[in-house]
């Protein structure tokens, strides 16, 4: 169902240079005037679910936990913090990536399988970690909220479109807030040279090599130099060589680090290929010949997507010699620990699968990848009670995860609980920026729950509560 190990082993660790961090001028304090942290939390959350509703969000735990461990260790070297980070990928063959209020960062997945290596990934993240620390979002609106008399409500759907799909969003920008374009192209110039030097000073601090941004960035240039129709990056975030060379300078005040390629890095990469790209036929040729010719980084990585292949074209005893091969090495790599369940519950092997979930749970609790893996196993065994609460300890401090919310929707489907599975499918429609419709699951909710009062009460309050959250919406 679901996948990840974060080895530390393959990740960077930071190093002494932090003597450079501090260097870089603290430029990122305006933006305030317009736009409170309170506020930019409220709107990047309403923003999120917006985006949930209306874009390919890969709900994959295994992807999720590595671009979010991925991310965090950018994060936690970089100033100007105000809130945690959420990081998410979205399943696009585009090339893009973007950040918005409340620290929101999207990645499409045609990004991740088109990075070389992990640095150069991480390159992307750190420019995008930095738009948020110095508030470029927010001196942006407050630049032209102060030229042009613009009212928030005007331009925040704009943005979220712009920075998805700048194709369609640019246009809508432009004509929502009547800019000049030079105006607009100089003050995306400036943000843009803010971000990369404070994002490759990000990069150098946290570990990972710092000549990234420069080797992914001019590939990029290289390769779409003359193209009729650029990647949707490329439109926000464009690449004249001087920036190029500026970056390869910045860069070049920080030691080399070359670093071995990255386990998990590869394994992502293998992972999104197999299960969001490509048909299922070509992948198995493809995975084949790489270990055929031996043209990998990790050989693993290529057995992983090889044996993921497998399993989506319904070949579960050749994908189970490939993943109890890996498991074998790696017997924690919550990779292969999430593929292996899944082949297991299909053989109806479920208690193969409950007993290393199990300990795993002991190991790792609340890892988002072994619960959730777990309670899909224990309602695949029919084991209601143990997996609602498996499920209800994990939400207990991830309460906004759709994974979650969805399996318990199908437990109290399976085990014919309708009023509590019409409550918790509130919560995906919630999540989903469907006020509305969750409102009406809550009202079926509450009609079938008439023998249990007390549970009626908390059906209630939920109602008057998502009723105010989109009052509150309907007020930034």
């Amino acid at each position: 169902m679901i996948t990840l190990t974060i080895a530390a082993a393959t990740s960077p660790t930071a190093s002494a240079i932090g003597n450079n961090k501090n260097k870089l001028p603290d430029i990122g304090i305006s933006g305030y005037s317009i736009l409170s942290i309170d506020k930019e939390l409220q709107i990047g959350q309403a923003m999120m679910r917006q985006l949930r509703g209306s874009q390919p969000v890969i709900h994959d735990p295994v992807l999720n936990e590595y671009i979010n461990h991925l991310g965090n260790s950018l994060v936690k070297n970089a100033r100007g913090v105000n809130y945690s980070f959420e990081f998410f990928l979205i399943n696009n063959k585009e090339l893009n990536a973007f950040a918005f209020f409340g620290g929101h960062v999207g990645v499409h997945s045609g990004l991740v399988t088109t990075a070389d290596t992990e640095s150069e990934l991480a390159a992307v993240l750190a420019h995008e970690i930095s738009h948020v620390t110095q508030r470029h979002l927010a001196r942006r609106l407050e630049s032209q909220g102060q030229t042009q008399g613009l009212t928030m409500a005007a331009v925040l759907s704009s943005v979220l479109i712009s920075l998805v799909n700048p194709t369609v969003g640019m246009a809508a920008l432009s004509a929502s807030m009547a800019l000049s374009q030079q105006a607009s192209i100089n003050y995306t110039r400036s943000n843009e040279k803010e971000a990369d030097n404070v994002g490759i000073a990000l990069l150098a601090n946290s570990g990972y090599d710092p000549q990234a941004a420069a080797s992914f960035f001019g590939k990029l240039s290289v390769k779409y130099r003359y193209a009729s129709k650029p990647p949707a990056m490329l439109l926000t975030h464009p690449l004249p060589d001087s920036r190029i060379t500026e970056a390869r300078q910045r860069a070049l005040k920080y030691p080399a680090r070359p670093l071995p390629p990255s386990l998990e890095f590869e394994l992502a990469k293998a992972r999104l290929t197999a299960r969001y790209e490509s048909d299922i036929k070509s992948n198995i040729t493809n995975f084949s010949r790489q270990l055929e010719k031996k043209r990998y980084a990790y050989r693993e990585a290529a057995m992983y997507g090889l044996a993921l292949s497998y399993f989506e074209n319904k070949q579960n005893e050749e994908a189970l010699e490939l993943l109890e091969t890996l498991l074998k090495y790696d017997r924690n790599n919550l990779f292969y620990v999430d593929a292996i369940t899944d082949v297991y519950i299909a053989n109806d092997q479920t208690q193969n699968a409950l007993a290393m979930l199990n300990q795993l749970n002991m190991l790792m609790p609340n890892n988002q990848v072994v619960s959730l893996n777990y309670a899909n196993a224990l309602i695949s065994a029919k084991q209601y009670d143990d997996a609602e609460q498996v499920l209800k300890d994990y939400l207990l401090t991830n309460s906004d995860n759709f994974i979650a919310y969805d399996l318990l929707t199908t437990l109290y489907r399976s085990n014919k609980k309708l009023g509590l599975m019409h409550m918790y499918k509130a919560e995906i429609f919630a999540l989903l920026g469907g006020y509305a419709k969750a409102v009406d699951e809550l009202q079926t909710s509450y009609a079938m729950l008439e023998d249990r009062p007390l549970m009626q009460k908390r059906v209630k309050a939920r109602i008057i509560q998502l009723q105010e959250d989109e009052k509150r919406l309907k007020r930034l």
